[in-house]
């Protein structure tokens, strides 16, 4: 029986402890939380600070699921206490941050959609790819907003927060720096400093490009996709209301407590000595992804339009 605890008892870390309590060969002995939002299990310690815990117990994975920068700190400290750490993106909003240290292999980033039904062979095979369109549509609405999230320096942006699960599957599939960015945030409801709205184009060296589409104020039904165009002439979808489906039929779409407990099985396989997991993403390829949002967000056009409902 592994030995997990959970840093962050939260909105996400509600999620994880659903998500632990069914998955075979794992105990949480503890979560780190000073001021836990969801009601704990009785037989599970509470623990003021992530430090605290670190020094009571022994586990062999920490799951983190507190806000970024802080998420970072507590994953490193926990790396560096021993443990394997799991680590809810987007950890950071700083790329600099990410600068390699001590630690930072036993450290892996959260991206539970990218277990999805036959991303392992996309993931091991890589055709080659010419264009990736990445999609998100989904609502976020005042109660969402609060605390953290309303502040880009501790939240990000939309691709930080909602679009970085597709826009991360993308660039794992299209290799090559940034030699262009053509990108717009729009501005509308005004209820954080964040934008509703993000579009860009992304053209990397050797010609590729990335099409990203991402908005929060969408009132129809969620969803965040990917198209990948291959030379070859073929186009894969990755749909779902989070990538959910994978490459396989929606309907038959796991739930997201099944792709989280495939990602902690694999994450402790990497541990044990087994060749890693293809759909596993460790921290040491985060800095990429973060560095293309931050160009985005620095090159975008700003527009601060009046509200009016969207599309």
């Amino acid at each position: 029986m592994k030995r997990v605890l959970l840093v962050g008892a939260g909105e996400v870390g509600a999620k994880h402890l659903t998500a632990l309590a069914g998955a075979p060969d794992l105990a949480v002995i503890g979560v780190a939380d000073p001021g836990p939002r969801v009601e704990l299990p009785l037989d599970v310690p509470l623990f003021a600070s992530w430090r605290a815990a670190l020094r009571a117990v022994t586990p062999d994975l920490v799951v983190v699921a507190c806000p970024p920068g802080t998420a970072l700190v507590a994953a490193r400290d926990a790396a560096q206490a021993g443990a394997i750490v799991l680590m809810e993106k987007p950890g950071t909003a700083d790329p600099a941050a990410l600068a390699s240290r001590p630690g930072d292999g036993r450290i892996f980033v959260a991206f539970q959609p990218h277990f999805a039904p036959g991303l392992d062979v996309l993931l091991v095979e890589r055709p080659a790819v010419t264009r990736a369109e990445v999609l998100l549509a989904v609502r976020r609405d005042p109660s969402y907003f609060r605390g953290w999230r309303r502040t880009y320096a501790a939240a990000g942006g939309v691709l930080h927060q909602q679009a970085i699960h597709g826009l991360t599957l993308a660039l794992r599939m299209l290799p090559g720096d940034m030699e262009a960015v053509d990108a717009e945030v729009v501005h509308r409801r005004g209820l954080a400093e964040t934008e509703d709205h993000v579009t860009a184009t992304i053209t990397l060296s050797g010609g590729a490009m990335v099409h990203i589409d991402a908005r929060v104020d969408h009132s129809g039904p969620p969803a965040h996709e990917l198209v990948l165009h291959l030379t070859d002439g073929r186009r894969l979808e990755v749909r779902g209301r989070n990538l959910e489906a994978g490459l396989g039929d929606p309907a038959a779409a796991p739930t997201h407590e099944k792709l989280r407990r495939a990602m902690y099985a694999a994450v402790l396989d990497a541990t044990d000595g087994r060749p890693a997991h293809p759909c596993l993403f460790p921290l040491t390829a985060l800095r990429r992804p973060l560095e293309v949002i931050d160009r985005v967000y620095r090159d975008a056009r700003v527009v601060r339009a009046a509200h009016t409902a969207a599309a």
